[in-house]
C-alpha cells in the first residue's frame, strides 16, 4: 500500500517544514483551503490527513477547519484525520475528536513527534483495512442474521451449515441474549424448508393454561370463547420449522403431548378427536440446564433425547473473543442509517470498554448499549460514556493529554495486531512494525494478554 498523506496548511513555510517531516515512502501533498483540500481528497484518496483548524477566510478561528472536518469524514469517514493546533486551543483539539478526528497535535512544530504521529496514523488505517478484509472473508460462509469472526461462533456456523440440510430435531442451548433464535432461522433458512414458514413460539410468555391450545389449536366449543376453529402453531407450520423456545419451561403434562407428536407426528386439537398429520421440523432452545432440570423431575429424559437429536451450544458474548467489537461496529453502521446520523465512529476508549466489558446480557445487552450511543452522542465519536460503560472497563480515557491519546492508540492497535494474528507475536509485530522484543515490552507496559483465549 503506497502511503499517502494529505498536509491541509494555509501557512507555506509549515508546509515546507512538515513535507520533509515523512520518509521517503510517504506520499506527501499539500492544500491550503477547503477547495483545494476536498480536490486532493477525491484525486489522491489519502490514508492520512493533517488537518490546521485556522484556514482561510478565517485563519484566526476554527469555522472553516471544523466545517472542513465534516466535510472530509463525510467523503472518507475511514480516513485517519490528526488535528494541528496550538498550545492555547486544547478545547478545539477535544471537539475535533468528538466530531471524528482520530489524534492531533499541537505546535510549535516538532518533526521526530509529527512523524510518529502520522506512522501510527497509517498503522492503525492498515490495520482497520485488515480487520475488514478478514471479515470479508468471512462473510462468505456467514450465515443471515450472524456477525461474528470469532472461531467460537465461525465453528457454529460451520456446523449449521451442516446440519441445515439434515433435517433433524435441533437443540439449541445458551444464556439469555445470545442469539438462539437466530440461530434456528438461519438452520431453517439453509434447509429445503426455507420456502415454507417458519413459525417460532417462547414456552415461557405464556400461560400455562394457554400454551396447549397455542401450539396445537382448538375446535369450536373447545371452551369459553372458543367461537371459531383455530389452527395451533404447529399446524402453522406445516411444511416448514417449528421453533420452541425456552422449552425448559413448558409443563410437565404438555411435555407428554410434545413427544407423543415427535414420536407419532400427528396432532390432536384441544376439544378434537380427529388426529392431523403434521410435517415439521422442530428446533428447540433454552437457557437452563436441562441435566439439572431432568435431575429435579422437572423435564422428561424421553423428551430430551427427542429433541436433542443434534445439540448446539451458543458461547456467551464474553467467551467470543473480538465479537464484540464487531458487532458493536455493525450495530453502529445500522443505526446511524436508520436514525440518519451518519460517519459515527467508536473512540480508542469505546472500543477498549466493549473489549472489556463482561456483557452479562451478551447481544441483547450490547444492541442497547450501541442504540442509546446513537441517540445520546453529542459528536461523531461514541465515547464510553456514552455506552454507559465505566471508565476502568474504556482503560482510563478520561485524560485527554497527548500522551494518554498515544498510549490509548498504541494499546488499541496492539491488540487489534494480536487479534487479527491469532495472537503470534512475530506476525503481530510484523504489522505494528516494530521488533518483537518491543512488543514484548509494550505488552508488558499495558498487560495485554499474549495468549489466545
Amino acid at each position: 500500500m503506497q502511503k499517502k498523506l494529505l498536509i491541509i496548511e494555509d501557512d507555506p513555510g509549515l508546509q515546507s517544514q512538515m513535507r520533509w517531516c515523512f520518509a521517503e515512502d510517504v506520499e506527501v501533498i499539500l492544500a491550503q483551503d477547503h477547495e483545494t483540500a476536498i480536490a486532493a481528497l477525491r484525486r489522491h484518496e489519502p490514508q492520512v490527513i493533517t488537518l490546521d483548524l485556522g484556514l482561510p477566510p478565517d485563519p484566526g478561528g476554527s469555522t472553516v477547519g471544523f466545517q472542513l472536518l465534516h466535510d472530509l469524514l463525510q467523503l472518507a469517514p475511514s480516513t485517519r484525520i490528526i488535528v494541528v493546533t496550538g498550545r492555547e486551543e486544547r478545547e478545539n483539539a477535544v471537539t475535533a475528536i468528538a466530531n471524528g478526528a482520530s489524534d492531533f497535535y499541537q505546535k510549535p512544530l516538532d518533526g521526530d513527534i509529527l512523524a510518529f504521529v502520522v506512522e501510527r496514523a497509517f498503522r492503525l488505517y492498515s490495520l482497520e483495512r485488515e480487520h475488514e478484509e478478514k471479515q470479508q472473508r468471512h462473510s462468505a460462509s456467514s450465515l443471515k442474521g450472524i456477525v461474528a469472526s470469532s472461531p467460537q461462533m465461525l465453528e457454529i456456523c460451520r456446523t449449521v451449515e451442516k446440519i441445515a440440510p439434515a433435517d433433524v430435531t435441533t437443540l439449541i442451548l445458551g444464556e439469555t441474549g445470545t442469539g438462539k433464535e437466530v440461530l434456528a432461522k438461519a438452520i431453517h433458512q439453509l434447509s429445503s424448508r426455507a420456502g415454507n414458514t417458519f413459525q417460532a413460539i417462547n414456552c415461557a410468555a405464556i400461560p400455562e393454561n394457554l400454551l396447549e391450545s397455542e401450539l396445537f389449536g382448538y375446535e369450536k366449543g373447545a371452551f369459553t370463547g372458543a367461537s371459531a376453529q383455530k389452527k395451533g402453531k404447529v399446524e402453522q407450520a406445516d411444511g416448514g420449522t417449528l421453533f420452541l423456545d425456552e422449552i425448559g419451561d413448558m409443563p410437565m403434562p404438555l411435555q407428554a403431548k410434545l413427544l407423543r407428536f415427535l414420536q407419532e407426528r400427528v396432532i390432536e386439537r384441544v376439544g378434537g378427536m380427529k388426529e392431523i398429520p403434521v410435517d415439521v421440523r422442530v428446533v428447540c432452545a433454552t437457557h437452563q440446564n436441562i441435566q439439572t432440570l431432568i435431575s429435579e423431575g422437572r423435564f422428561r429424559e424421553d423428551l430430551f433425547y427427542r429433541v436433542s437429536e443434534i445439540t448446539l451450544r451458543t458461547p456467551p458474548l464474553r467467551e467470543r473473543s473480538g465479537d464484540a467489537v464487531v458487532i458493536a461496529k455493525y450495530l453502529l453502521e445500522q443505526y446511524c442509517k436508520s436514525m440518519d446520523k451518519p460517519n459515527m465512529t467508536l473512540s480508542s476508549g469505546a472500543v477498549l470498554a466493549i473489549q472489556n466489558h463482561k456483557w452479562p446480557g451478551n447481544v441483547r445487552e450490547l444492541i442497547n448499549k450501541i442504540k442509546r450511543a446513537v441517540i445520546m452522542a453529542d459528536g461523531k465519536k461514541i465515547q464510553a460514556s456514552d455506552l454507559e460503560l465505566s471508565e476502568h472497563e474504556a482503560g482510563s480515557t478520561d485524560a485527554l493529554n497527548l500522551r494518554q491519546v498515544r498510549e490509548t492508540a498504541e494499546k488499541n492497535a496492539i491488540v487489534h495486531a494480536l487479534e487479527l494474528s491469532g495472537h503470534n507475536m512475530a506476525q503481530a509485530s510484523r504489522l505494528l512494525g516494530v521488533t518483537r522484543p518491543t512488543l514484548y515490552n509494550m505488552t508488558d507496559k499495558y498487560n495485554i494478554h499474549t495468549q489466545s483465549n
